[in-house]
């Protein structure tokens, strides 16, 4: 038997309609701030992820899948969005048609690491960026954004993790006193990190081995380095996050493991878990688009990852699976002739309708619906069809209805549209109803 890749995974139903669920909140939430959808190729250049990402990171040193293909160019899956959304802003002109960009994707993500729970080689992300907006209401705005998201998603004990790497005009300065900080402290360094403090001494801030994070203690924070014009832009930040109620903290600790990242970077992180870990994360980056050779632009933007994101949803929103509104159990040719047009109809109008097509008896056919937690079954025989009539059970109260057989397909539309058109559970339905009911919440 052939089994799956290491390190990447099937989405079953079940999970995949909370995939589904998560997909329509977040594209929901993103288009009523002025998102629009973008699809990226899942394959690009390796060109644009090594200048984008940086020669001297982990993905691109360690973890991309990079191939030559049969023309012998070289092509790598890409193991994040934010470059191949700022290839397609800069190769279609969007500048031109709109200065200001907001734009969202949504999909898998290929890199090369040590699988683990939670972790995989083929990752799913949601991911949004902003084109043309230097202020810091955006950093403030993407962030509330985020936070609003995972209310209406229930994940609680979210809090926002902040920090400004400063700019070209400041950073070398940190990166300097940096670099003079570690030199001191090599021996006390993991190899990784022994490697990075020359190439990379930013990325040893990021670093989670026990060790590292004991050397690092009193290590120089870029907040004291920062231009006036950064600290500004930081202050401000954090001024309108507390105007908006945002819980944060800062952490001159945090960076992203990507070099493109400039001035405001933040995590939200959550505990729920267990060890707090970050479900979101992102930053400004507003050398980007002209380094890979569009306009000087600013921008900035997050990406949100799925696996971990679904494992924690499904810690206390439920079972996704959708069952069958209407299972009909109907005996003999005719009978099944009949439920076989009313189940067709049904499906068209939005109504989750099955039957057995195997011409088995009724009992097997009761076991069946139960087995797919049909909410009702409808029950036509020969008797039921010489009486004109169709009997409807109610599986939770045993009780049962009797429908005429010329009417049948409108009762059960009329009876049920509205309430089997979702393809969430009952739960997810009285959740919305909440939110919509106390918005302030």
């Amino acid at each position: 038997m052939i089994q799956l890749i290491r390190g990447v995974k099937d989405i079953l139903p079940g999970d995949a309609e909370l995939w589904q669920y998560l997909e329509h909140q977040a594209s929901s939430l993103f288009e009523d701030f002025g998102f629009k959808n973008i699809r990226i190729p899942i394959m690009e250049r390796t060109e644009l992820f090594s200048r984008s990402i940086g020669e001297q990171t982990d993905i691109v040193e360690k973890e991309m899948y990079t191939f030559a293909d049969r023309g012998g160019d070289m092509i790598t899956l890409r193991p994040e969005a934010t470059a191949s959304i700022v290839r397609s802003y800069i190769q279609h002109r969007m500048y031109a048609v709109e200065p200001v960009q907001k734009l969202y994707t949504v999909g898998p993500m290929f890199r090369r690491e040590r699988p683990q729970k939670g972790r995989y080689r083929q990752f799913y992300q949601i991911d949004a960026e902003v084109f043309g907006v230097a202020s810091p209401l955006m950093d403030s705005q993407i962030i509330f954004m985020l936070m609003t998201l995972f209310s209406r998603l229930k994940v609680t004990d979210c809090i926002a993790r902040l920090n400004s790497l400063g700019c070209p005009e400041c950073r070398p300065a940190f990166k300097s006193a940096l670099s003079a900080f570690l030199a001191a402290r090599q021996a006390s360094l993991c190899e990784d990190c022994q490697r990075r403090s020359d190439k990379n001494p930013l990325r040893v801030l990021d670093c989670k081995v026990p060790a590292c994070r004991q050397a690092m203690d009193g290590a120089p924070s870029i907040a004291d380095s920062l231009c006036p014009e950064c600290r500004r832009h930081f202050d401000a930040v954090m001024q309108h996050l507390t105007l908006m109620g945002i819980p944060f903290e800062i952490d001159k600790n945090l960076v992203r493991g990507l070099d493109y990242y400039t001035r405001t970077a933040f995590e939200i992180q959550t505990t729920l878990l267990g060890a707090q870990s970050a479900v979101a994360g992102g930053g400004r980056y507003d050398g980007l688009v002209k380094m890979l050779g569009g306009p000087d632009t600013p921008a900035i933007g997050f990406a949100i990852g799925m696996d971990r994101l679904a494992e924690i949803v499904a810690l206390h929103l439920g079972d996704f699976s959708r069952r069958p509104q209407l299972f009909i159990a109907a005996l003999g040719s005719a009978c099944q002739t009949l439920a076989f047009e009313w189940v067709n109809r049904l499906n068209t109008e939005g109504i989750y309708a099955e039957m057995d097509m195997a011409d088995r008896g009724l009992k097997s056919q009761m076991k069946q619906a139960d087995r797919q937690g049909a909410a009702h079954v409808a029950i036509i025989g020969d008797s039921e069809m010489a009486a004109g009539q169709v009997l409807i059970r109610d599986m939770a109260t045993r009780e049962q209805t009797a429908v005429p057989l010329e009417t049948f397909t409108e009762y059960i539309v009329t009876r049920f549209d509205g309430l089997v058109k979702s393809r969430i559970s009952d739960d997810f339905v009285k959740c919305s109803q909440a939110r919509r009911a106390n918005p302030e919440e």
